[in-house]
């Protein structure tokens, strides 16, 4: 059974279609006028609308237009004045379909069943794939990613703007398109810019467009990135690399949800939800006067920081299996096991490129590796693709000391077999100093 709205100002037509329809199981709410029609489905849930384009006050199209934008259910439009114009008018603004007076009754029952039975297939797909796209993501029963989980059911289903942190590698876009993929402007765009990657003199045009002639290279129109994005989403990734003239405009645009094309005289106005993503810390670039204050209040409405994989625990080998099952059923190879010498050593590494680095590893081990298991002397861990000066580059003074801090501890336990009482030993610090350190940096100490 489903609830249909029908905006018609012919009570013949009213109640024929209303009869029609509750004879088939139907509940049928009836309106004479389109302002009639826009309150009743502010007020009430409805599966199907039927409409008619002739009506007296708002016009039919003008009450398409504003029950699509409100997000309304399939909308079949009739009429006894049609024309093929007419037709691709209400197509365009996302009319199901059209049907001409008078109606035929089973051409009526044809549409209803066909708009019910697509409404009811896009509910399930789009629940399966927020379904597999939390699945993906989420994988893993860690304390740390169950709030993280949490927190992104809690915040996907609004318009508010959310500010992800976390370490390179450890998943920022994918919380990002999780994100969007949950929200209800998931049949939107999802638009993303990476602030690191785009040279200074070209992010604006990036971001707000430009117009035919405003500089060298400029040969025709362009629409910048929050013109795509309007009425979707728009991901900022890397914010923290944005110089302080950038930010002051798109400060500008938080506010106002207006801006000019480079260029342009015309303002543009944009609905869009903004999601930015940094790995730096803002508060200490805000002190450094290399961030706007303003900027960053207006972005971290709510915050979610994504935890790094060397927190997650035994996730660590639920990822790595993941992985495997994946590249295998990718390769239409057997899938290769994990022994335990093997899940131990991936278990007590720091991994400081995160999830990105474990991927990369397992995909290695996957593909070159010829035996069916992977032992623990097959994992070579610790190679990074960068040279060492990009990498100090990637880093500030703390990360770079605590990073090498903590590959040092976990070379001095594997000399040791993880005996942590001779490890402090040889480091010249206290057993309980040690531990503390572990549990700072996440590392799960396994003898062998």
């Amino acid at each position: 059974m489903a609830r249909i709205l029908i905006i018609d100002d012919e009570s013949s037509i009213r109640s024929t279609l209303s009869g029609i329809l509750e004879d088939e199981g139907h509940r049928t709410t009836l309106c004479e006028s389109g302002e009639e029609g826009i309150a009743q489905f502010a007020r009430d849930e409805f599966d199907l609308v039927f409409l008619d384009l002739w009506l007296p006050g708002i016009d039919g199209l003008a009450v398409l237009e504003r029950l699509r934008s409100a997000g309304a259910p399939p909308v079949i439009v009739i009429s006894g004045h049609g024309s093929v114009d007419t037709a691709v008018r209400a197509t365009r603004l996302g009319a199901y379909d059209f049907l001409e007076k008078p109606l035929s009754l089973e051409r009526v029952l044809l549409t209803v069943n066909h708009a019910l039975s697509d409404r009811h297939l896009r509910e399930q797909v789009r629940d399966l794939r927020r379904h597999l796209t939390l699945e993906e993501l989420l994988i893993g029963e860690s304390e740390p990613m169950q709030r993280l989980e949490q927190q992104i059911r809690s915040a996907a289903p609004a318009s508010t703007r959310v500010l992800i942190t976390g370490e390179n590698g450890s998943g920022k876009e994918i919380v990002a398109r999780t994100l969007h993929r949950l929200s209800l402007r998931a049949d939107q765009a999802f638009v993303d810019v990476n602030c690191a990657a785009i040279p200074e003199e070209l992010i604006e045009s990036e971001l707000f467009g430009h117009r035919k002639g405003a500089f060298t290279g400029a040969i025709d129109d362009r629409k910048g990135k929050f013109e795509l994005a309007d009425g979707g989403t728009l991901f900022l990734d890397e914010i923290g690399d944005m110089s302080l003239k950038t930010q002051a405009k798109v400060l500008r645009v938080l506010q106002e949800q207006t801006f000019q094309r480079v260029g342009g005289q015309q303002t543009i106005k944009v609905d869009v939800r903004v999601i930015a993503a940094t790995n730096k810390d803002l508060e200490a670039e805000i002190a450094n006067a290399s961030f706007r204050s303003d900027l960053y209040y207006r972005l971290n409405v709510i915050p979610i920081e994504v935890p790094p994989l060397r927190a997650r625990g035994n996730d660590i080998i639920l990822l790595a299996e993941h992985f495997l099952r994946r590249f295998a059923a990718e390769t239409g190879r057997p899938k290769k096991k994990l022994s335990a010498g093997a899940g131990a050593k991936l278990r007590g590494y720091a991994w400081p490129g995160n999830v990105r680095e474990l991927r990369n590893v397992i995909e290695r081990l996957a593909i070159l590796l010829p035996n069916d298991t992977i032992e623990a002397e097959d994992i070579q861990l610790g190679a990074r693709t960068e040279a060492p000066a990009q990498i100090a580059m990637n880093l500030t003074l703390k990360e770079a000391r605590d990073e090498f801090e903590k590959q040092y501890i976990l070379a001095r336990l594997r000399e040791y077999a993880g005996n942590v009482s001779r490890t402090a030993d040889a480091l010249g610090v206290e057993r309980s100093n040690l531990y503390r350190k572990l549990h700072a940096y996440g590392i799960r100490v396994e003898r062998p």
